[in-house]
């Protein structure tokens, strides 16, 4: 048995599949295909590392590892009263650029320029604020800086020890001191050019090569031994404890510690302060790491948050009283990764991707009831583990929305066999059933609770996930044909041509309907009362609640049922057609023109997905991980109930509450009552659908916080459609408490 994540288009009973088949029904296509209301992108939830070109007090630049840089301006600036080359202290807003033997230089708040000229026979080493750090051929360093009469200044560094070859030059927060690490017999010393007159001043002498530094225009901290820049001649540093922490950044008295080498698991980086003065500690930000540098005016910059989704570079600053603040300045964009599987169920578009990095798994994003995204990316399972991909796969994995906040999925291990597993409803949950020893299948469908196998053994079974608290069991096995599953009914081909039957899968009961079909379908779905058949030559709809019969265009390989319309791609043109037929005739027109290139994308067809229960279409614009959707154009049906899971509950409370379930066809907001025998009415609930289901749960108190007495209780549930299409729904019952 071979096994390949490359697309092939093949269809096997119900399931749907791409089709190589020019489409013998022409389409009537529209002018234009339609815009999109929206795109998604799919993304890593590993947070980058960022690094600044440049950091000063008007705003700085930032680059997410590889990509391009970007440009922030903090809003709250306050330009320096003064900017020139003359005027040291306003060089925290300069920014420089160098061609060969010239750089020029830029204050970004007053928009004052200046340009250095690099005199023959030196050579640039650095450059911060105003001033242009040089070495000529004899060793000796240059601090240049421009003059008012457009020549450049040329300041000798005195006191750089004899000898000594520089190794490093490093900027901190300070434009009127630049750092120097040199190496001298053996040894490593640090120490900082004063850029005022060029004075060079040793601080700290070690043994390591690199020593880690970080300063201000107050301290040098190097080698975890700190100094004020001002200390007398002299004085020896004050040894530091060492952590396995990185030395920062000097933001006033405090040393800012980050980016540990060792984190214990479970735990995040932190970025914490430790004064240089009192020794005192504290946390400036929690999950905090690699992106943590200072600014020319005195402060820092850090990455911080959650997760990619939460990235945020926030600035960090002195208070009045010396201690530190920090504010949010920029969102870090999170980076795209691929999606491997994409559906859309109840207004909610699922994902399938390796966002954490290595581990997969959906994440979802909500959509308005237009279509539109409204909300971030967010986690809808636990870590999965990568399926198996069988030859004869339409896509991998095979996936279904099921329209109540969960995902079926195909999973397969390495020997081949067959797992469905059911995830969606919090992401620490994987429910799963065996197919006992079945392999080679495919997901044929399902809605809510149910979910449709179709075995590569030739059986067919239908695996029931009651209320999302428990794990799958197999309810109904029976000989493999075309089928579907909407609510609690399935559909299967009748003893007759022509005939579909639907069998109530919790009382037994079946319902036998003649669509007109000229044959036995070899293909089946079922929406609302629409019920859509094929015998590959032909095509038609049902409509159960009228008893109409309506044809549709035929393809040899099968298209999608949604609620009122039917989606076919054109595979020789890329189109991707829309057939509505909510009215009784059938007109097609081209929804969208989709990316000539395959791409394995799970689900039934690998580079689209449509709503049952609302009508949104999702489809693979050709932007890696990147998803537009695009409203059908087609009035959605009533607000109906598909299934039911009512019960009275034996004991009931905060931690175990009544926690019905009911199925409805579309996304809607709810209102729940429940009243007492005598009318009282106890407890009134509201909410909005998970999905299309309505997950409503009651802790056995009342509106005041008591528990509620036991007893016979009337529930009313008020169902309002949230496309507004339609009316009310309302459903009543009755259950008992204790």
């Amino acid at each position: 048995m071979s096994r390949s994540r490359r697309l092939v288009h093949a269809a096997v009973g119900g399931v749907v599949a791409l089709s190589c088949t020019v489409l013998t029904t022409p389409a009537q296509a529209a002018p234009e295909p339609e815009a999109p209301v929206g795109t998604v992108r799919l993304v890593t939830e590993k947070r980058v590392t960022v690094d600044y070109p440049w950091a000063g007090a008007s705003g700085f630049q930032y680059r997410p590892g590889t990509t391009t840089v970007t440009t922030v301006d903090h809003p709250d600036t306050v330009p320096p009263a003064h900017a020139g080359p003359d005027d040291l202290a306003s060089g925290t807003d300069v920014m420089s650029t160098r061609a060969g033997q010239t750089v020029t230089q830029r204050h970004r708040s007053t928009g004052v320029t200046a340009t250095v000229t690099i005199p023959s026979g030196q050579a640039y080493r650095a450059a911060v604020g105003w001033s242009v750090l040089t070495m000529d051929g004899t060793g000796a360093l240059h601090v240049l800086r421009a003059t008012a009469g457009g020549t450049t200044a040329d300041t000798p560094v005195t006191g750089f020890p004899t000898g000594a070859r520089p190794v490093h030059y490093r900027t901190g927060g300070s434009v009127t001191h630049l750092a120097i690490v040199s190496a001298l017999d053996g040894k490593t010393s640090v120490g900082l050019v004063d850029l005022s007159d060029g004075a060079f001043r040793t601080y700290v002498t070690t043994a390591e090569a690199t020593p880690q530094l970080a300063f201000n225009d107050r301290w040098l901290v190097a080698d975890w031994k700190a100094i004020r820049v001002d200390a007398g001649p002299g004085t020896e540093p004050t040894a530091l404890t060492r952590t396995d922490a990185q030395l920062e950044a000097v933001v006033g008295d405090q040393l800012l510690l980050g980016n540990p080498m060792f984190v214990l698991g479970g735990t995040e980086a932190a970025l914490t302060a430790r004064s240089l003065v009192t020794g005192a500690s504290s946390t400036v930000l929690p999950s905090s790491f690699g992106g943590i540098g200072p600014t020319l005016d005195g402060g820092a910059l850090a990455t911080a948050g959650p997760s990619s989704l939460d990235w945020d570079i926030h600035r960090i600053t002195l208070t009045d009283s010396g201690g530190l603040t920090t504010t949010k300045v920029a969102r870090v964009p999170a980076a795209s990764t691929g999606v491997q599987g994409l559906a859309v169920a109840g207004g909610e578009l699922f994902l399938y991707g390796a966002t954490p990095g290595a581990s997969l798994r959906y994440n979802g994003f909500q959509l308005a009831s237009d279509g539109r995204p409204t909300g971030r990316q967010t986690r809808r399972s636990p870590a999965l583990t990568a399926p198996t991909c069988l030859s004869g796969d339409a896509a991998c994995p095979q996936l279904e929305a099921l329209g109540d906040g969960r995902v079926g999925q195909l999973w397969t291990d390495g020997t081949g066999q067959e797992s469905v597993l059911n995830v969606g409803l919090d992401t620490t949950t994987t429910l799963s059933e065996a197919t006992d020893g079945d392999s080679g299948g495919r997901i044929g469908g399902g809605t809510g609770r149910y979910v449709l196998y179709n075995g590569g053994s030739g059986k067919q079974r239908i695996v029931d996930f009651p209320r999302g608290a428990t794990g799958g069991e197999t309810t109904l096995t029976r000989d493999r044909t075309a089928a579907a599953v909407w609510g609690q009914t399935l559909w299967t081909p009748g003893s007759t041509q022509g005939e579909v039957t639907g069998r109530n899968l919790k009382t037994g009961t079946t319902t036998t309907l003649a669509t007109g079909a000229p044959c036995t379908p070899t293909d089946i779905q079922a929406v609302n009362t629409w019920l859509y058949w094929s015998c590959g030559s032909s095509a038609g709809v049902y409509d159960r609640a009228t008893g109409r019969r309506i044809t549709v265009p035929a393809d040899t390989g099968p298209a999608r049922l949604a609620d009122g319309f039917l989606l076919r791609e054109n595979r020789a043109t890329h189109d991707l057609l829309l057939t509505d037929f909510h009215t009784g005739t059938a007109t097609t027109r081209t929804l969208v023109k989709l990316p000539a290139t395959d791409q394995n994308t799970g689900g039934s067809n690998g580079r689209w997905a449509v709503d049952r229960f609302g009508g949104h279409i999702a489809y693979l614009n050709g932007t890696y991980g990147e998803v537009s959707i695009v409203p059908s154009g087609v009035p959605t049906s009533p607000l109906a109930q598909t299934e039911a899971q009512v019960y009275s509950p034996s004991v009931i409370g905060r931690s175990f509450p009544w926690s019905p379930v009911w199925q409805l066809n579309k996304p809607s907001t709810w209102t729940l009552t429940l009243t007492t025998a005598s009318g009282t009415t106890v407890r009134t609930l509201t909410g909005t659908s998970t999905g299309a289901a309505v997950r409503p749960a009651w802790d056995g108190t009342t509106g005041t916080g008591a528990g509620a007495p036991s007893g016979a209780y009337t529930w009313k549930l008020t169902a309002h459609p949230r496309d507004d299409q339609g009316p009310d729904l309302t459903l009543s019952g009755t259950m008992n408490l204790g």
